[in-house]
């Protein structure tokens, strides 16, 4: 990255926003380093040639192996096609597999792995112990959601950041998009009750507004606080409605910002929070060995242009007010209109005022919900599906960095890879049939090393992350001791099969859908555990079920050994019914909480904050339940 002009200006949408604050900064030996001045560019380049380098290596080995497959017989039609999606298919899996190697190889090959990868982290001196002069603004963003689930949430993060003695520092937001009244008064009058409750000194740190024109969703939300009621603030924290933060992570994260004003973003790493639903307490046991060394790993390389997932986050409100600001895409939805995925985008553009975007690798108190059953989860994909493909309009925008237009296609390269894999699964019978009729033999071996060596790829985050959890000292009793941990690790890998198929041809259909210009909206989420009767499963799942039985039939005809092959990535077509209906049953929930199965470190030990939740599950559900029945 060379040293811009001073004069540099980023145009965006209807702004003209300039850039005049330096893209890094010169340490005085001739050493350009980011522009927070805590890591030398160079050190980033060699890490990114590095990264670079191994995944094209490991991408061209595994086309040629494929490749060499596919010639078995000579080379056809059908041969180019399953090529084709291959070549769209694996980047996705071959970068997941070194971030996870990567990111493993810091935790347990490297003394000062945290140093590495987020050097702005340690802070010394007065910048570790003063009191804290920057203000925060927290804010959580509401669209028809749980009232008294959301501001329950709220309120928590408001005492244990008054336990941390920094509470004055922060104030707290509630911006409400709720179009139904109903919810929207009791969400104006939870607030009124929270004000009440904290005196009239704390009551002025307490605000609630609700916008009646909801343009530009939840990012449009955030910018019209920013541009209208900041005042005062010169950072701020987003929340979602399932978020929930310990006071020591929010005044840690401020203490960083404060002492490095040119970092722009400072992402905290999320997990998920205890939940009594079956998936998701599956879903994030998974996630939260996964995303330790996956993060860590990511982070050795993107350095400065590093993620943003829209909450959980510390922001720099006045670079994020005038150089963030969203662009409207030009065309109709679902690929033109406002940005759906805004996250990234920010972070990109927050890059390219020349501020940095870093995230913290580290498990420290920053929590959400995850989805509470399949169906949820494959909602909350198709958003992300629309969004994320929307990137490709702003893959040309002028003044982003190589690595923020890298991480953009990397986004968007996530879903396409979806119905490429589905497509080659979809013609494995075909190439059943071409194998029988070819005359040379078969390359067994190189398929099944290809085959397995693939998979082992595709599962590597989690693999990476259970072996983390098992090399460090006293690891698994966090989960509840080595049995129960290994037990929790085996249900998740099956389950990872399972869903995956499942969600795989939910997001196919609805990528072929964008062509013809499909889109979603958006609106609340269930976020509470309900029970799923069969007869709903199998309205959302029959395309699943249809096409597993096609399918399996026509590998059970062609070749019984290769429908055996394919059933990790077959199976849970065949299954989707039964996995969606038995994960979202409470009473399976309630079971794995009392055997401790895929329990999390927080259900062994829940931190005060979740602890002071725990009693509010079934009073919140119950309003929300009466809600929906009512619609």
């Amino acid at each position: 990255m060379s040293k811009p002009s001073t004069s540099a200006i980023a145009i965006h949408g209807p702004h003209i926003v300039p850039t005049s604050a330096p893209q890094g900064q010169d340490n005085g030996r001739g050493a350009f380093t980011t522009p927070a001045g805590v890591q030398s560019m160079a050190q980033l380049r060699r890490r990114r040639i590095v990264f670079a380098a191994l995944n094209v290596a490991t991408y061209m080995a595994l086309l040629m192996a494929f490749a060499t497959v596919l010639a078995h017989g000579g080379w056809s039609g059908l041969d180019s096609l399953l090529l084709a999606a291959f070549v769209i298919g694996t980047p996705w899996t071959v970068i997941g597999f070194w971030n996870a190697l990567i990111g493993l190889w810091l935790l347990h090959g490297r003394r000062d792995a945290v140093e590495a990868v987020a050097p702005f982290a340690k802070l010394t001196g007065a910048a570790a112990t003063s009191p804290l002069t920057e203000r925060t603004a927290i804010l959580m963003t509401l669209r028809n959601e749980d009232p008294a689930r959301a501001i329950a949430r709220l309120r928590t993060v408001q005492q244990s950041l008054d336990v941390t003695g920094e509470g004055a520092a922060f104030g707290f937001f509630v911006l409400s998009d709720t179009n139904d009244e109903i919810v929207a008064a009791e969400e104006s009058r939870l607030v009124a009750e929270w004000q009440r409750a904290v005196g009239v000194a704390k009551a002025s740190r307490i605000t609630y507004r609700r916008r009646g024109d909801n343009a530009g969703f939840k990012a449009g939300n955030v910018r019209d606080f920013c541009e209208n009621m900041s005042s005062g603030y010169s950072l701020m924290l987003p929340l979602d409605a399932d978020s929930l933060m310990t006071g020591d992570a929010i005044v840690r994260l401020t203490r960083i910002m404060q002492a490095h004003p040119r970092i722009g973003i400072l992402q905290s790493l999320v997990v998920g929070s205890p939940s009594n639903s079956a998936f998701a307490r599956i879903f994030q046991f998974g996630m939260r060995q996964g995303m330790r060394t996956y993060t860590m790993g990511q982070a050795w390389w993107t350095g400065e242009c590093g993620p943003f997932w829209g909450h959980n986050a510390v922001v720099r409100i006045a670079p994020f007010r005038d150089a963030c600001h969203l662009p409207k895409l030009p065309g109709r939805p679902p690929i033109g209109g406002h940005i759906l995925s805004h996250d990234q985008v920010e972070a990109t553009f927050m890059r390219r005022a020349g501020y940095e975007v870093r995230v913290l690798p580290e498990e420290m108190g920053s929590y959400e919900d995850n989805p509470p059953g399949v169906l949820e989860y494959m909602r909350r994909d198709v958003r992300w599906c629309q969004g994320n493909m929307q990137y490709v309009q702003l893959l040309r925008e002028p003044g982003l960095h190589a690595m923020s237009r890298f991480q953009l296609a990397w986004a968007i390269l996530m879903f396409l890879g979806i119905p490429a894999w589905t497509l080659m699964i979809a013609l494995l019978p075909f190439a059943g049939i071409a194998t029988q009729a070819a005359s040379e033999p078969f390359p067994f071996a190189l398929a099944v090393a290809l085959y397995v060596g693939f998979l082992t790829m595709y599962l590597m985050p989690k693999l990476a992350g259970f072996a983390d959890i098992l090399a460090t000292k006293g690891g698994t009793a966090r989960y509840g001791g080595t049995a129960k941990f290994m037990t929790g690790a085996l249900i998740e890998l099956v389950f990872s099969f399972l869903q995956g198929a499942v969600t795989t041809v939910r997001t196919t259909i609805f990528m072929i859908g964008l062509v013809f210009g499909k889109t979603v909206t958006w609106g609340g989420q269930a976020r509470d555990t309900r029970r799923l009767r069969w007869s709903a499963a199998w309205r959302e799942l029959w395309p699943q079920t249809v096409f597993g039985i096609v399918l399996c039939s026509a590998l059970a005809f062609v070749d019984p050994v290769l429908l055996a092959w394919s059933l990790p990535l077959t199976a849970g077509y065949l299954l989707a019914v039964p996995l969606a209906v038995l994960t979202a049953d409470p009473r399976v929930g309630r079971w794995m909480q009392r055997h401790g199965l895929c329990a999390i470190p927080e259900d062994i030990a829940p931190p005060a904050e979740i602890a002071e939740l725990g009693g509010t599950v079934r009073p919140r559900a119950r309003f929300m339940n009466r809600r929906r029945a009512a619609a």
